[in-house]
């Protein structure tokens, strides 16, 4: 029914849900145009998120939104924290920094939460673009619990500006079906994209591990910005670019239906890639490459800032992080996190490399964010 009693078709109901959940109309606008009767009785048995509940006794209105990387969360997490909150979480994803960066210092980004890589959050600071948490509003943060190595990138002056999501590294998937063997090593990679596996590489769009893991290729460090080893490191991208299958930070789909046989990895994606096509294999380049962390931030000027420390205290509860770390297939640095998950993700060599494999990796370098001539390769190599 609609608010003079005119009934209301399934179609007519979908759709407007749909576009409720797209955030094209409020909560306010889905219930008038649905009839406030009929919709409150539907979705009080249906989809509870949408009732009045804790969102509203707290004011966090109706919606969040978050800005991530693909694959990176449980998407049941966002519905059960809708069902408990009443607040729809809207998700925005980026394959880099410098996008969400860029984004950002335009000005109306319109995000509520981020997800910024440790090497990142200075420049945010030194920019003014993000804000100095209220930890009393993150009930479910303890500091004791986490690792610092993947939790003091989000402190800078005494001051906690960010507080950690999860950690990994950045490696290689083959298809070893294809490829003939796990590749483990950068030389291998770029050599065979212009040999055994032309057609079948890819990339990530991002300055950062595609320049980075260049560097590694000559035993570089994976942060240099030594203007004569990024020239060879240009010159190695531009001989291989006509090879390569695709520039992308979303190279999951390739890697599964078989487009590409090998890509720049992530943990979490090189472990989803293994657990559903076992032939799909992960490995660090043994010349070195980058270990990072992740954290949930907040940017000046949120929209829905109340909402923000909603999401993020939700998100950082043992229990929805443990969630979380099953779908995403990241290593979480929580201790508390990882007292709930099962013994053989604990002890996965693709989650946990051993100790003398993560000795060679770097973290990021916060000037490779904002170093032009890094900026410039990349602008050159994808315009190639």
């Amino acid at each position: 029914m609609t608010q003079d009693n005119t009934p209301i078709s399934r179609k007519k109901f979908i759709e407007e849900l749909r576009r409720y959940e797209k955030g094209s109309i409020s909560r306010r606008q889905f219930l008038g145009t649905t009839g406030l009767g009929t919709a409150m009785a539907v979705l009080g048995g249906a989809l509870p998120g949408l009732l009045p509940g804790r969102a509203m006794a707290q004011d966090l209105g109706d919606r969040v939104v978050l800005a991530t990387w693909p694959n990176y969360h449980d998407a049941a997490n966002f519905d059960l924290f809708a069902t408990e909150t009443g607040v729809f979480s809207q998700v925005n994803v980026f394959g880099s920094n410098e996008e969400m960066l860029a984004k950002i210092q335009a000005g109306g980004s319109g995000w509520d939460v981020f997800v910024p890589t440790n090497y990142a959050i200075s420049t945010y600071v030194e920019a003014g673009l993000i804000e100095p948490l209220d930890l009393s509003k993150l009930t479910n943060y303890d500091p004791a619990a986490f690792d610092a190595r993947f939790a003091d990138a989000g402190t800078i002056d005494g001051k906690v500006y960010a507080v950690p999501k999860n950690w990994g590294t950045t490696g290689i998937a083959s298809n070893t079906a294809k490829t003939g063997g796990v590749v483990d090593s950068w030389k291998t990679f770029f050599d065979g994209a212009k040999d055994q596996f032309d057609g079948r590489v890819m990339v990530h769009d991002y300055q950062l591990t595609t320049i980075g893991n260049a560097l590694a290729y000559f035993g570089y460090s994976f942060n240099s910005v030594d203007p004569a080893e990024l020239a060879e490191a240009e010159k190695l991208l531009i001989e291989v670019k006509p090879h390569l299958f695709a520039i992308s930070s979303d190279y999951q789909p390739a890697m599964r239906n078989g487009d590409a046989w090998l890509t720049m990895c992530w943990t979490g994606d090189g472990k989803q890639l293994n657990t559903d096509l076992p032939e799909i294999a992960f490995a660090l380049g043994k010349e070195g490459g980058e270990i990072w962390s992740d954290y949930y931030a907040i940017p000046v000027g949120a929209p829905h800032r109340e909402a923000a420390y909603a999401l993020i205290d939700y998100l950082l509860a043992p229990e929805v992080n443990a969630r979380e770390a099953l779908a995403h297939g990241y290593p979480v640095a929580d201790a508390r996190t990882n007292a709930l998950l099962p013994e053989e993700l604990l002890n996965d060599p693709i989650l946990y490399p051993a100790a003398e494999a993560l000795n060679a990796l770097e973290f990021g370098a916060a000037v490779t964010l904002t170093d032009p001539n890094r900026a410039e390769l990349m602008a050159r190599f994808k315009s190639a």
